[in-house]
């Protein structure tokens, strides 16, 4: 068990207590496995505590007011080596550079234990072991699920603290490239708005309407071509093709900031726009059924962990 305690701000007065909780402390939840509907079952069972008492998870909280939280600890799991294919593009021993194939998630989950990028590395690294975590033996960095592109992954102790620190200390270079719905009228610019949880969907991340804790997100973007395809009615529907450098690494940060400027990446079925354009060509067609975000890690550059050697993948 982990105690974690809270006081109420006056921002969050009158709020329900199982949304505060689930709010305030999303992300040690979600390290637990636990669920909005989890979250209720623990306010009635008493790991939830309001100034010290049991209550209702309908219990509208004061500003002021103490809540305590006992998060159970992450059920132990043994992560099992797979022999799933890898497009390695480079390994030694300290460090491999994979690219990731779009549907691939990075590492396990409490609901997913198998099929994952980890699991692969355990298998083709045994080495490995648990360098960085139990779930993420040797992960210094992460991409979404439906995101595909270049990932590194240590392959010892040393190798991990480098890593980790180049990553912490943003001296990675990342370059990803996006299509995006929209042409954007500049030809490039940056978007520096701090991100945060969304306030009403635990699941999501927000740069305009996050919860009031929230972190620096700043994303350097360049237009490589701009597009038009004619829809079903003869008018035009613009697209774009962006390159992306991000300084930082938020949860979600390229996916945000794009669909909070106006222009979500295509295919983003969390933060992209509803689109009701009916299908004028094959073109049309192509976009509109795209089956996950056009996103891609196209390019990473670091100093190698050991030699300090300019490495780019």
């Amino acid at each position: 068990m982990a105690d974690r305690e809270s006081t109420v701000e006056q921002a969050s007065a009158g709020t329900r207590l199982d949304i505060f909780v689930t709010r305030r402390f999303g992300a040690a939840l979600e390290d637990a496995g636990i669920t909005r509907s989890a979250v209720k079952r623990m306010i009635l069972d008493g790991l939830v505590l309001l100034n010290g008492r049991r209550t209702k998870p309908g219990a509208r909280i004061k500003a002021g007011d103490s809540v305590r939280i006992e998060i159970p600890a992450p059920r132990q799991t043994v992560i099992l080596p797979e022999p799933l294919p890898l497009d390695v593009l480079y390994q030694d021993r300290d460090l491999i550079a994979v690219n990731k194939p779009a549907g691939l998630l990075v590492h396990p989950t409490a609901s997913c234990v198998r099929g994952t990028l980890v699991n692969a590395l355990l298998y083709h690294c045994p080495d490995l072991g648990d360098i960085g975590g139990e779930r993420r033996p040797g992960i210094v960095h992460r991409l979404d699920k439906d995101t595909s592109g270049v990932m590194v992954a240590a392959k010892n102790g040393f190798a991990f603290q480098a890593l980790s620190r180049q990553f912490k200390e943003r001296k990675v270079l990342k370059e990803y490239v996006a299509l995006v719905w929209g042409a954007l009228r500049d030809q490039t610019g940056v978007i520096d708005r701090p991100i945060g949880r969304h306030r009403s969907d635990r699941k999501r991340m927000s740069s305009a309407y996050p919860i009031k804790r929230k972190r620096e997100a700043v994303t350097h973007w360049y237009v490589e071509e701009r597009f038009a395809i004619a829809s079903a009615t003869g008018s035009a529907i613009p697209l774009s093709l962006l390159r992306l450098r991000p300084l930082t690494g938020r949860t979600h940060q390229l996916r945000v900031h794009l669909a909070d400027l106006g222009h979500p990446l295509i295919g983003d079925k969390t933060y992209g726009r509803r689109r009701l354009v009916r299908v004028g060509n094959s073109a049309m067609g192509l976009v509109q059924s795209f089956p996950r975000q056009a996103l891609h890690a196209h390019r990473l550059a670091l100093a190698h962990p050991r030699t300090g050697a300019a490495l780019a993948f």
